[in-house]
């Protein structure tokens, strides 16, 4: 078994080893976590395309010593103009397109949330670092280029049919017209001097200064609904996490329109069950967390949506008794019936602690491969097709409103536990996330297993992910056969996949022990890797 990462003065977790390398050497230099994630979640938009872009939205979740977590909701509104009657108008009534600029019809947040983290880095963590140090390894990458990786080459090439015609896509993200291979070298000059311009101006730039200009002038050229005012109008905000009373201590995630509620619900409900004793690789823990799922999931398509538009606080979906109720429903020896879930979505998830025990669980994103593939001509900005996720029926629970925030499979994870130790863990993978962080955080926190074994361990799908497009329940292959035979026999549609399959996410952990020790692991799953001093 490869051992977990250890350290005391620092370490952070990501997808691709270099955004973990950026997030070191801001602590190396005295900055504090939100500030190396600042760095982190910059470099990672360089290094890993098809996941993420500074054209996307993205949480935060912050916590430090003796405080209450603060989250940042980082996520962009849909357009002014953004309306079912805008898209009848084009020709479009079933579903919005996921491609074109028809899909871009939110404003991207992400930028916004470095923003507001920077903020909170000065004004609760004294932070000094400047943005040109935080964006500087970001710039260094997108100017004298990165080396591709196999995740994006794979990528590129399976979705190349419906994102070259794309506007700017192929110029920016082929090679001679063609998918880069894994190993060869990618640069994103254009990009990069945007990076530059917002290191010298400011992230503010992005939303009402000369950027903002040249991305609304060319988000309109490609057809999309989102104007210079939507990008005035938008700010990141910090809100209250969700939090779960759990038996070994607090756990926090993201508020709505994310689907935070739905990962705290899977841990309440197991916890309500209780599955202390079982084997962690064993069928009665897979059957259990995968029904646990479908309860919460049933729960979050009833109610999870812009929290404007709630009708229930979702708070009150996290309460004992309510909880109790759905864990109540679970039958231990038969499935019980499914139907389909959210879909796919590329997503990064990002951890940082630094010495100070000042805690970040971070995620962004551009929801699919590359979001709706356009890029800008001004900027290089590749932009998200999150707007997708709206629903063009007037009885759908997320239906299209202008202004109305889209539903988001993203969510952050935090803990506090009451044995002294604090974590921060998570992962990409649209319907996959609340599973792989059940995953992750019962395997460490119930089962006792170290944070790189718990990510290694075998992993299970329930419904449709990154590259998957049927909903069955997916076991990867190092699973033992009785377990798969087990499984079936309870009523599971089983398909089992690769022993080491990407399909099942790329997660993330770093344990603070009440020592001070840091404890971390990454995905292998991924080009990750956890940086430590």
């Amino acid at each position: 078994m490869i051992e977990s990462i250890r350290g005391l003065r620092g370490m952070a977790v990501a997808p691709h080893a270099a955004a973990a390398q950026s997030a070191l050497g801001v602590l190396r230099e005295g900055g504090n976590a939100v500030e190396a994630m600042v760095s982190a979640a910059a470099t990672i938009a360089i290094v890993y395309p098809h996941m993420n872009s500074i054209g996307g939205d993205s949480f935060w979740l912050i916590a430090k010593p003796g405080e209450q977590p603060v989250a940042i909701d980082a996520c962009g509104a849909a357009a002014a103009s953004a309306s079912i009657e805008w898209y009848r108008e084009r020709g479009i009534s079933s579903a919005i397109p996921f491609r074109g600029g028809v899909a871009a019809n939110t404003v991207a947040g992400t930028l916004s949330g470095w923003q507001a983290a920077c903020e909170f880095s000065r004004q609760r963590l004294a932070g000094r670092l400047p943005l040109s140090r935080l964006l500087a390894d970001a710039i260094g990458y997108a100017e004298d280029g990165i080396a591709v990786t196999r995740s994006q080459a794979v990528c590129t090439t399976a979705k190349l049919a419906e994102l070259a015609p794309q506007p700017g896509f192929a110029k920016t993200f082929l090679q001679n017209g063609v998918a880069p291979s894994a190993g060869s070298v990618f640069r994103q000059p254009l990009l990069a001097a945007t990076l530059r311009h917002l290191s010298n101006k400011g992230i503010d730039e992005a939303y009402r200064g000369e950027l903002a200009a040249s991305i609304a002038a060319d988000l309109a050229s490609v057809g999309s609904p989102v104007a210079a005012a939507d990008l005035v109008k938008h700010h990141a905000h910090l809100v209250t996490p969700l939090s779960l009373a759990h038996s070994r201590g607090t756990v926090f995630n993201m508020v709505p329109p994310t689907q935070g509620v739905v990962s705290l619900m899977i841990l309440g409900i197991l916890d309500a069950i209780g599955i202390d004793g079982m084997d962690p690789l064993g069928a009665d823990y897979v059957h259990h967390c995968v029904e646990a799922t479908k309860q919460a999931f049933a729960v979050r398509d009833r109610h999870v949506t812009d929290p404007a538009y709630m009708t229930v606080p979702a708070q009150s979906l996290l309460e004992a008794s309510a909880l109790k109720a759905l864990a109540a429903k679970v039958d231990q020896h038969r499935a019980a019936p499914w139907g389909k879930g959210n879909g796919p979505g590329d997503t990064v998830w990002m951890g940082a602690i630094d010495g100070n025990g000042v805690m970040v669980s971070f995620i962004q994103s551009i929801y699919h491969e590359f979001g709706a593939g356009i890029v800008l001509p001004g900027s290089g900005i590749n932009w998200q097709n999150r707007g997708t996720s709206f629903a063009l029926n007037e009885t759908a629970l997320n239906v299209l409103r202008p202004g109305r925030k889209p539903f988001h499979t993203l969510n952050p994870a935090l803990s506090r536990l009451k044995d002294g130790r604090s974590m921060v863990y998570g992962t990409m993978g649209g319907d996959g996330q609340p599973q792989t962080q059940c995953a992750v955080f019962t395997r460490q926190v119930i089962a006792g297993m170290q944070p790189q074994a718990a990510i290694n361990a075998p992993r299970w799908l329930l419904g449709r992910t990154w590259g998957q497009p049927s909903e069955t329940l997916k076991l990867e292959a190092r699973f033992a056969d009785s377990v798969v035979a087990d499984l079936a026999s309870r009523g599971h549609d089983v398909e089992v996949l690769g022993e080491w399959d990407e399909s099942m996410g790329h997660a993330g952990s770093i344990v603070r022990h009440p020592n001070g020790v840091l404890e971390g692991g990454a995905d292998p799953r991924s080009d990750g890797g956890v940086a430590a001093f």
